[in-house]
């Protein structure tokens, strides 16, 4: 997550990988099948040196059905140990893993060493009866990753590690997942691409010889149908307008807005953007996830004001008009962190269950109808 990054028919209930097999490794349902697909499920972005997620569910009362957890490509055996306490964790509770897969050395990392490393963990994780979401190099729309902005690479890179997946995995699907596009085409990140090489003249989408906000921010990543299992998007709340900072109440159905493309409000017209949600989940029958949201509050915020911000993003998030608006949304991780934002040089305090007060009204506001761990079937 960055702070550029605001600035910045129902599923098959057989699944995408219903008809993988594998002659030496048990079937276990991927997270098509093990998450229920009439409802949203409530996941966790977990903050993993600083609670487990059997902590979590004894401060919020709330047991999430789905974990985020995150490792390099190539990765060490300290990156393969924390997977597999993240993954006992989730198998403790009955939910889903969702691997980040982030290659910080580039796209070049994604070799066929790295992906066989990548292979044995996993088939590892799913032995242990854990389905996992393997979200790969995710937000490759913004500027601030070594793997961003570059469609041509990108895509094949997720190509090959999804063609490794589904032909030696029982219970691995691949999740596509950018970063909003408000904001794009986040100028001044590290990663920005220079006028007049290739990943410039793919991304100028409308041909104008410019990047601007007029340009796809989502279509030149999409790796295809075919490998493509789940879609999803990094949504946050990061206040009300640029430069980030201040504590914000949520306008009204800026969640909606965002994930349709017709926001236009105190944080800029952003109308101009593509309708996620029809595009990629409707319209390709792909079930939606959300791996990373939540709303920005400083450390010195005034503790009502705090729990109000939160509550009120969170009430969007989870309205029943929402989920009768995007049948296709499966899956909603709250980015559980207090964490030092470097775009704002200070701690923001994303968490639900660091104030007991906040924890408490997580609980109270979360419907009933929302699935958690127990609604999980994790069964081949």
């Amino acid at each position: 997550m960055s702070a550029l990054t605001v600035g910045c028919s129902a599923p098959s209930e057989s699944g995408p990988q219903a008809e993988n097999s594998s002659p030496t490794h048990q079937r276990l349902a991927g997270p098509t099948q093990a998450l229920p697909g009439d409802r949203p499920t409530i996941g966790l972005n977990p903050d993993w040196g600083v609670e487990t997620l059997e902590q979590f569910a004894t401060t919020t009362g709330v047991t999430p059905g789905a974990a985020v957890s995150f490792i390099h490509m190539p990765f060490s055996e300290t990156d393969a140990e924390n997977v597999r306490d993240a993954a006992d964790q989730v198998a403790g509770m009955g939910g889903v893993l969702m691997l980040t897969l982030e290659p910080h050395e580039g796209l070049e990392a994604v070799t066929e060493e790295s992906i066989a490393e990548l292979i044995d963990l996993l088939v590892e994780v799913n032995d242990a009866e854990v389905p996992v979401m393997l979200r790969f190099a995710h937000e490759m729309n913004g500027s601030w990753y070594p793997w961003g902005m570059q469609p041509e690479a990108y895509i094949d890179a997720f190509r090959e590690v999804a063609a490794a997946v589904r032909e030696q995995t029982t219970g691995t699907e691949m999740i596509w997942a950018p970063n909003y596009g408000g904001g794009y085409p986040f100028v001044g990140g590290q990663y920005a691409p220079e006028p007049g090489t290739t990943d410039f003249e793919l991304l100028d989408t409308d041909g104008d010889g410019e990047l601007t906000q007029l340009d796809d921010p989502y279509d030149p990543f999409y790796p295809g149908d075919d490998v493509v299992d789940w879609v999803g998007m990094s949504l946050y709340h990061w206040g009300d307008s640029h430069p980030w900072g201040s504590n914000d109440l949520p306008e009204p159905e800026k969640f909606s807005e965002q994930l349709r493309g017709t926001y236009s409000g105190l944080a800029g017209d952003e109308s101009m953007l593509p309708d996620f949600y029809e595009l990629y989940a409707a319209n390709r029958d792909k079930p939606l996830a959300i791996p990373e949201t939540a709303a920005f509050v400083t450390a010195d915020a005034d503790p009502d004001l705090a729990l109000e911000i939160k509550r009120q993003w969170w009430q969007q998030i989870f309205a029943e008009d929402l989920r009768s608006e995007f049948p296709q949304l499966r899956l909603i991780n709250w980015f559980n962190w207090d964490k030092h934002e470097p775009e704002v040089d200070g701690l923001v305090r994303w968490s639900v269950s660091t104030d007991q007060d906040i924890a408490d009204a997580f609980r109270e506001d979360l419907p009933e109808w929302v699935a958690e761990a127990h609604d999980v079937n994790r069964a081949g």
